[in-house]
């Protein structure tokens, strides 16, 4: 097998996008086709798989989750080893997340696990969502391969290699795309009083969508609406019939999503009435939040601080979305940071975290899934 550094800038250089891994599953799995034993047996599901590692003695089954996809992210590193796919990258990291899991994979081929381990090999994390069909095929089709626990990891920028940074309870954010559709009644900028201008509507709905957070959720629920991108109209003499809002809402609780949810469908509806047009909402790929069960995080952080060149850190909740939230939601279990040493954030067209990351994860994380008992 190639060093786990080789097999990243292998990764790397293959980045496709949710439900179109054909390359990255096939890479993954000719590469555990070369060290399978008797005891590993893979099971496939659309362009992911499940890995199966039986073990001695198995009282427990621990699930590991890693993600496929890359982002239609042009890369900018110049590196040797960048991406051969124009218009896509490993911008968020899941080159480094697959290796850690072959990793894994790896040492438990070397040396048998007493816990049985499902290495969770899911496309789709960055969209339309890959966790949460994968868990119903599972519950539907595979139900003695759900974990009694889950994990995984998520490199991070702004933490040194080494660090492993979790909190019991709700780590990352609800969230949900918001796409809003205005359709009204062009026309000549000289007479606007003929019309029905998309992009004033769209710009009133915009200050509008601004003062949900402020006005209609409790404070203590911390939540964000932000529109990132508004077209509207072709030239400057032409009133255009027709605005389209693209953002974001991520939120603490699923109370305050539904809430919010609820107020845009308001205002929404009063923005059809006040500007005589039609508004149509599309919520696109909602995730549910990562929230860590408290003895599955506390032991991870344990851990870490029992383990020389590792650092524990109990790190604030963060307003990320990740669909690993899905599993959470029905399997307890906890993910943590993975510190990545690099002066870019994720999804930057720049981003090259610190290869030394790798192995150092790969033996962390094997060590406490072999260790790992319940409360």
């Amino acid at each position: 097998m190639k060093s786990f550094i080789e097999v990243r800038r292998d990764l790397h250089r293959i980045p496709e996008i949710g439900f179109q891994e054909f390359k990255t599953q096939q890479y993954l799995l000719d590469t555990i086709t070369s060290f399978i034993k008797p005891y590993m047996r893979i099971i496939k599901w659309r362009t992911g798989f499940i890995l199966v590692i039986e073990g001695i003695n198995p009282r427990l089954q621990l699930g590991w989750r890693t993600d496929l996809d890359g982002l239609p992210v042009q890369e900018q590193t110049n590196l040797s080893y960048a991406s051969e796919h124009e218009g896509f990258m490993h911008a968020c990291g899941h080159d480094f997340h697959m290796t850690i899991a072959l990793g894994l994979a790896k040492r438990f081929a070397d040396v048998q696990p007493e816990h049985t381990i499902l290495l969770y090999f899911q496309p789709a994390e960055e969209g339309p969502g890959g966790a949460e069909p994968m868990l119903e095929w599972v519950k539907a089709e595979h139900p003695e391969l759900l974990p009694d626990y889950m994990f995984a990891c998520h490199i991070a920028p702004e933490y040194p290699v080494g660090t492993v940074a979790t909190r019991p309870g709700m780590l990352f954010a609800n969230t949900s795309e918001l796409f809003i559709d205005l359709k009204g009644l062009g026309g000549h900028a000289a007479f606007p009083h003929h019309t029905k201008d998309m992009t004033v509507a769209a710009a009133s709905l915009i200050m509008q969508l601004q003062t949900i957070v402020s006005r209609n959720i409790n404070p203590l629920e911390g939540s964000v609406i932000t529109v990132g991108k508004m077209t509207s109209g072709t030239v400057q003499n032409v009133i255009s019939d027709a605005a389209r809002l693209e953002g974001t809402i991520r939120t603490v609780t699923a109370e305050s999503m539904a809430q919010i949810k609820k107020r845009i469908q308001t205002l929404c509806e009063a923005t059809a009435l006040a500007f005589e047009c039609d508004v149509t909402i599309d919520y696109g790929s909602m995730y549910y939040q990562v929230y860590n069960d408290a003895h599955c995080a506390t032991s991870l952080l344990q851990y870490a601080d029992s383990v020389e060149g590792m650092t524990a850190y109990e790190c604030p909740p963060a307003m990320t979305g990740e669909d690993f939230g899905f599993f959470l939601k029905e399997i307890p279990g906890a993910m943590f940071w993975a510190g990545a040493n690099t002066p870019y954030g994720l999804h930057h067209a720049k981003i090259s975290p610190d290869e030394n990351l790798i192995e150092q994860n790969i033996l962390f994380v094997e060590g406490f899934l072999r260790q790992f008992h319940l409360k």
